[in-house]
């Protein structure tokens, strides 16, 4: 066979090839995606998100692992307690709220049945960051319409020099259903 002949063969054989090994390589540089077929049998890659998988809610509460909670550094009362601090500083895109979704296990769901929430909530000094951010459902009750009650009591306590925002924090991200279920609000 000539040079000529034989090139395009040679060629579709090195970038099949280089497939393989991109696959195999990326792969296992990431555990949590994997190869799946379809119907078809065509091979899928599946992204993985770009936060811990396999994070599991533990009822009303987010997977610590995968949701400790964070703050905005050097956060204080002067700032949150500013009217409309929470507006100005929320900043997740869809991308990321999607990313966490998917981090949790949730592919599809139909509106209103959850939000993706702040842990420690905006109003309390939270980040936007998605150590901070997991899926929580509207049921069964409580769910993030009760959290949302608890973080504005907590908010306006801390504004009203009741309750330092340090604690308020610890509160939420300890246990905030244990703190909601003993205010009934």
């Amino acid at each position: 066979m000539s040079l000529k002949k034989f090139f395009p063969h040679l060629l579709i054989a090195i970038i099949f090839i280089f497939a393989i090994i991109y696959l195999n390589n990326h792969l296992n540089s990431n555990p949590g995606q994997s190869l799946g077929t379809t119907t078809s049998a065509t091979l899928t890659l599946i992204p993985s998100p770009s936060i811990n998988s396999n994070c599991q809610v533990k009822g009303p509460l987010p997977d610590p692992k995968c949701t400790p909670g964070a703050t905005f550094p050097d956060i204080g009362v002067d700032q949150i307690c500013v009217p409309g601090y929470s507006s100005q500083v929320r900043n997740v895109p869809d991308t990321e709220k999607k990313a966490v979704y998917e981090a949790y296990g949730i592919i599809t769901h139909s509106k209103g049945q959850y939000e993706i929430d702040h842990f420690i909530s905006l109003e309390l000094g939270g980040s936007n960051d998605q150590s901070n951010l997991w899926p929580e459902s509207a049921t069964p009750v409580p769910g993030f319409h009760q959290k949302d009650k608890l973080e504005n009591y907590l908010h306006q306590q801390v504004c009203a020099g009741k309750l330092s925002l340090s604690e308020a924090q610890r509160q939420i991200a300890t246990d905030w259903l244990a703190v909601y279920d003993s205010l009934h609000l």
